[in-house]
């Protein structure tokens, strides 16, 4: 048989099911990453479940999302981070050290291993042809106590990239055409995996932006074979002993083919306030703009920094704009600082921030009242970046550049030859930064902050389904809209109660108090419920509030796995065209529920207006086991015992 990448790590890690598309497989998962936005919740899950230890390969906790202290509360999380990380074999990245992403590219990713990440772009470090999975923190929780991970198996795109790049066009560009091709949605339930002559022609880096932005277009992951430019990546950070070819065989067989001409590409960029409203920058530059933000997951490499900083060297920042950048580990702006380039860009007049996520997160630089942002991030949804009528650009780093000299959305192509940028023969190394767990834990007392709310047992649901609709909602609702991700509320993520009070607050204010008043409910959405950010508060806060179901026409994978996890029911319409037959306050019954889920359909009744509506359930046989079990900790602690 003829394998392609993605399926030869999968075989090696099957632990249940067979490798055929739709069906549900169960791997083993080699090393987890959380950050602290996610892995509070997950390391007091992890503890709950009553291991001694993780059971994984390697395990980090990274601290990039809170790192704005103005209060105790994000370091009282951090303490307990960096406590339980000690007491349970896990590696501990300090604030500063860098994004999660970022520095397990550097530092740990390893091709042919399984990662399994509580964020939704952990599939960067497909770059480096490691298969990596965002999942809910709970499941990371689940995997480093030594469970398998569970997931249909997807569909498997070839991407083949022919040509290599022109001048001024980058990676960003090559991820925007896909999602001006596919939409945010187009990716769900598949893999895309990357072949070609063009492959050879990008960095690691310049891939791991590519698999970083896959999230965007709803896919399970995105994967780069690891060959010779994988293995020069690999020297260069000293870590030989992980180096691997991982190659597809030749007639290797996929479930669907996409072909890029790399050479056919120009500069693009994704207009508000959606990562796939992509258009040429020709057809919109002149935009005049605000602030102009470098950094995130997707673009703080070592290569994309020089770049910005030779097109900053010796030049000024328009003077209205505001330019901040945020490279993406200390390993960085170290080699930032000792090339010069540091100074070159402080020079020019950016502001230099932490090694964060930041601003990407709306952890501060919001820009101002319906100001125009330009960013090198994923994502540009609506209020994300912590003001509701800003309006924000994604785009290159070289965009970005250009925009922030000129004051307005321009071409690079307009600065004639592109500054040359090499990959370093050997990056800088000094891991001091990244805490390992002592050999003896014994001694290890964990530290709770008074922020950190113990973690309750899910409700098992009862034998029918019944509540009021507590909000209808339209297309791509974002994990954003269901609960945002701000610097207000990011402290909260531990204390349940109080962020439940936010819970929708950006549609609705009263969403909260209408849910505590019905004792709960239902909630009814268009298509793609629950995209963007794989962030478990955005169920486990509707199922803290008394939420049973969610009838959606179609969900994200990730959050639709999250609503499992905690016990929240989701289903979707038969005939689309019944979302019109449901309103807000309609009250809505489903009787039997557990014949219905194993049935895989039912009919909902619409009480209020007298109309039968049919539903079905996309569910396997385990995840209707952890629905009736009231969650995924239940189902756990009811059934696992002992390792893979």
């Amino acid at each position: 048989m003829k394998l392609n990448i993605t399926q030869k790590i999968l075989l090696n890690h099957l632990v249940e099911g067979e490798l055929r598309a739709g069906e549900e497989i169960a791997i083993k998962i080699d090393q987890t990453l959380t950050q602290d936005a996610t892995g509070t919740m997950a390391y007091l899950q992890l503890e709950a479940m009553g291991i001694d230890r993780v059971k994984t390969k390697r395990s980090v906790a990274y601290i990039d999302h809170n790192t704005l202290q103005t209060g105790y509360e994000n370091a009282d999380d951090h303490k307990f981070i960096a406590t339980i990380a000690q007491k349970y074999g896990i590696y501990y990245s300090k604030p500063g050290n860098g994004i999660c992403h970022q520095v397990n590219l550097e530092r740990f990713a390893v091709p042919g291993d399984t990662l399994l990440g509580s964020d939704s772009h952990t599939p960067t470090a497909g770059g480096i042809g490691c298969l990596a999975i965002g999942a809910g923190g709970l499941d990371v929780a689940a995997a480093m106590a030594g469970y398998p991970y569970y997931l249909r198996v997807p569909q498997i795109i070839n991407v083949e990239l022919k040509g290599k790049l022109k001048p001024w066009v980058t990676a960003k560009d090559v991820i925007l055409e896909l999602l001006r091709r596919l939409s945010v949605k187009g990716g769900v339930g598949k893999i895309f995996e990357y072949t070609g002559e063009g492959v050879k022609t990008l960095s690691i880096h310049e891939r791991a932006t590519i698999a970083n932005m896959g999230a965007e277009l709803g896919a399970t992951t995105s994967i780069f074979p690891s060959d010779e430019v994988t293995c020069k990546f690999l020297k260069a950070q000293g870590r030989e002993k992980d180096r691997i070819e991982l190659l597809p065989d030749v007639g290797a067989n996929y479930d669907g083919k996409i072909e890029i001409n790399l050479s056919e590409l120009e500069p693009l960029v994704a207009l508000p306030h959606s990562p796939d409203n992509v258009h040429p920058i020709n057809e919109v530059k002149g935009i005049k703009v605000d602030q102009v933000a470098i950094g995130s997951c997707t673009n703080s490499s070592y290569k994309d920094m020089m770049l910005v900083g030779k097109m900053l060297k010796g030049k000024t920042v328009h003077p209205g704009v505001s330019l901040v950048i945020s490279p993406g580990s200390k390993q960085v702006l170290t080699m930032m600082a000792q090339s010069g380039i540091l100074a070159d860009i402080i020079s020019a007049g950016a502001r230099i921030l932490e090694c964060t996520c930041g601003p990407c997160i709306g952890m501060g630089q919001a820009p101002g009242t319906g100001e125009v942002s330009v960013r090198t991030f994923n994502r540009n949804f609506k209020g994300r970046c912590g003001t509701q009528n800003a309006q924000v650009i994604l785009a290159s780093p070289a965009v970005a550049a250009i925009t922030a000299l000129r004051g307005e959305l321009s071409d690079p192509r307009e600065l004639g030859d592109m500054p040359e940028v090499c990959e370093p023969e050997k990056y800088v190394i000094e891991d001091n930064m990244i805490i390992p767990p002592p050999i003896d834990r014994d001694s290890i007392k964990v530290y709770y902050g008074p922020n950190i709310i113990p973690i309750s047992a899910g409700r098992e649901p009862g034998e029918h389904l019944e509540g009021s609709v507590l909000i209808k909602v339209g297309d791509n609702i974002t994990t954003d809209h269901i609960l945002p991700s701000t610097a207000k509320l990011l402290p909260l993520r531990s204390n349940i109660p109080a962020l439940a009070e936010y819970c929708f607050s950006v549609i609705d204010k009263d969403f909260s108090k209408r849910a505590k008043e019905n004792s709960g409910g239902i909630i009814v959405a268009g298509e793609n419920y629950g995209q963007g950010s794989s962030r478990e508060h955005a169920a486990l806060v509707p199922s803290y509030l008394g939420v049973k179901a969610v009838i959606a026409k179609s969900f994200a994978r990730i959050h639709r796995d999250n609503l499992v996890n905690y016990g929240i029911i989701p289903m979707t319409f038969k005939k689309v065209e019944d979302y019109e037959n449901i309103t807000d306050n309609d009250k809505l019954v489903l009787k039997n529920i557990k014949e219905s889920l194993m049935k895989g359909e039912a009919i909902l009744k619409n009480v209020t207006r007298n109309i039968e509506i049919p539903v079905k359930f996309d569910l396997g046989p385990r995840q209707i086991k952890i629905l009736l079990a009231g969650g995924l900790l239940n189902f756990i602690k009811q059934n696992f015992r002992g390792e893979v």
